[in-house]
């Protein structure tokens, strides 16, 4: 086990240089000078040039790609250009937002999946099956930006349960923050549900169909007392999977939910720096949300060593 940790440990360190590579040499290639942009078109050259040297942008691109690392490992994320404050304390005050949402999402994602996938393989080919089938295939099929905005239109303007949009802050208490993230986590949850259970079913009718499934029910166990104490532990590989790929897009595909819910997260801070080329607070945001997409992956390795022993030795 020692070893099989070990190999993970250097393969996420080699993902998360490389990504960091890719994400300055890709931003480095987008045209144009932030300065310039910044100061406009009727802008001097020596106030452009002051500009150039207090941003570190006359510095070539390895010095600056250097710097932007050690800076990161230190927990210093540069300046942002427009704003003129530490791009950490701008993340950390969106994070609060943004990861409360992903987690509160893949959990309600997960509560719906779960039981759905279960209970559609355990009535395979019934109408309790074709049932949930059929509701999977439209939470899969409709956008979660058009349900979210149908959700608004019930909820918050019809019905009057929550609010349309913005954060009541987490001072205001756990429960009013929970509720005005509750609207944009179904939004996001249910997509992702629908995908997670129809994995679900998928892996347990095929584990369902092995050996010692056949020999358990030859011994005396029902098909649901089966499923629940044989078929689900070894179907979790593939739904494992699904879980860390969906925890990923919903860290960085809550960008369009973000917006339409007035959430001052991160998805609106990088609309907000792409917009105004503030290229280092959209290096240090995309950067952010590569390392939580590789650790959650990391951590899904571990997971799977723990599911199924004989990878330990791989």
């Amino acid at each position: 086990m020692l070893r099989y940790f070990a190999r993970r440990v250097v393969s996420l360190g080699l993902s998360l240089l490389v990504a960091s590579l890719v994400i300055f040499v890709a931003l480095e290639m987008v045209p144009g000078d932030p300065a310039a942009f910044m100061l406009g078109l009727n802008a001097q050259d020596d106030t452009l040039a002051a500009l150039r040297e207090e941003l570190g942008l006359n510095q070539g691109p390895v010095a600056r790609y250097i710097s932007w690392i050690v800076g990161m490992v230190q927990g210093d994320f540069g300046t942002s250009y427009t704003y003129r404050t530490p791009v950490s304390g701008m993340i950390a005050d969106r994070l609060w937002i943004s990861l409360p949402l992903a987690l509160y999402a893949l959990a309600l994602s997960v509560l719906i999946a779960f039981p759905a996938g279960i209970w559609a393989a355990s009535k395979r080919g019934k109408l309790a099956d074709v049932v949930v089938m059929g509701t999977t295939q439209l939470g899969v099929a409709i956008p979660n930006f058009w349900f979210a905005m149908l959700m608004v239109l019930i909820f918050a303007i019809n019905l009057r349960w929550f609010s349309a949009g913005g954060f009541a802050g987490w001072d205001a208490g756990l429960l009013p923050g929970l509720k005005s993230l509750t609207l944009p986590a179904i939004a996001l949850a249910l997509p992702q549900a629908s995908i997670l259970a129809r994995v679900m079913r998928s892996a347990l009718l095929d584990t369902l169909g092995e050996d010692y499934i056949r020999t358990a029910r030859a011994k005396g166990l029902s098909r649901g007392q089966a499923l629940r104490r044989h078929a689900l532990r070894n179907a979790m590989i593939p739904v494992l999977t699904i879980i860390g790929l969906q925890f990923s897009f919903l860290m960085a595909g809550a960008i369009i939910i973000e917006n339409v819910f007035f959430l001052p997260g991160l998805g609106q801070l990088v609309f907000k720096a792409i917009s105004a080329r503030d290229l280092i607070v959209v290096e240090s945001v995309v950067m952010l949300l590569v390392f939580a997409v590789i650790v959650v992956n990391f951590t899904v390795d571990l997971a799977y060593a723990w599911v199924d022993p004989r990878l330990r030795g791989r």
